[in-house]
């Protein structure tokens, strides 16, 4: 499909941008405590303000970050490092994979730009399935002001690591499964997905126990892997329940097919 830009007024394109930025609000303000402890994790680490907040400005992963900080304190090589990095980052290439269809007629600066702004948040607001037209600028004014908050509560983890002792002492590791938590919750809505989301926790659960480096990428795959032969098994897809899922077009070719 030919890249095309996308056609809207300057209105519209500011309307769809404010409201990705409104509905992306609340998860941003969840991360704050993350950021807060990431930036001030950098610094006992050994790093420069500068190179703190370069790392929230250009990593902008939560969880990698974090986990890297983590092993350059205990002294681990950067090859570890990496693979490492990338092992916990992979869950972005299937959130990438699932949007390809919705990103890929854009031009490039359109992809590079959503790519790199890609996070959990951005695909749990923009990613509605086929039934909701994908708009760029949503997912623009999503992204970007997360990015924004991630960043900002960064440079507040600084200043704050600075005059603060201990910082990492008062709990605000929680925000991180806080925030995934309020993610998933509004996503189970059939039993297929309960089975995903019991499976990939589980097995979660079990390789961070036995310390799997890969254990985020095997939980993942295995959860939907369960989650897709549950509802092929129980005849899930074909259910009455599952018409609301449908767009108002396949809706009505389905009605018109049964008459």
């Amino acid at each position: 499909m030919n890249s095309v830009e996308p056609q809207s007024s300057p209105q519209q394109k500011a309307g769809a941008f404010l409201r990705g930025t409104l509905a992306v609000l609340p998860l941003t303000l969840a991360v704050v405590p993350w950021g807060i402890l990431a930036g001030s994790f950098a610094l006992e680490v050994g790093l420069t303000p500068l190179e703190s907040q370069a790392m929230s400005a250009i990593i902008f992963a939560g969880s990698a970050q974090l986990v890297a900080l983590g092993m350059i304190k205990a002294g681990i090589g950067l090859g570890s490092i990496l693979v490492t990095t990338l092992l916990i980052t992979s869950r972005h290439l299937l959130y990438a994979m699932a949007m390809r269809s919705q990103i890929s007629p854009l031009p490039l600066g359109w992809r590079l730009g959503l790519g790199f702004l890609l996070t959990d948040e951005l695909f749990a607001i923009a990613n509605q399935g086929k039934q909701h037209k994908f708009d760029p600028w949503y997912a623009l004014g999503g992204g970007l002001s997360f990015y924004l908050g991630w960043n900002l509560a960064t440079l507040l983890g600084i200043v704050a690591g600075r005059s603060i002792d201990n910082l990492g002492e008062l709990g605000l590791d929680f925000a991180i499964a806080a925030t995934f938590i309020a993610l998933v919750i509004p996503t189970v809505k059939k039993p297929s997905i309960l089975v995903c989301v019991l499976v990939s926790l589980t097995l979660a659960v079990v390789c961070a126990l036995f310390e799997v480096q890969a254990g985020l990428l095997i939980a993942a795959l295995c959860g939907m892997t369960s989650g897709v032969v549950y509802a092929r098994l129980t005849g899930e897809s074909d259910m009455p329940g599952t018409q609301a899922d449908r767009s108002p077009e396949a809706g009505a070719a389905h009605e018109e097919h049964d008459a």
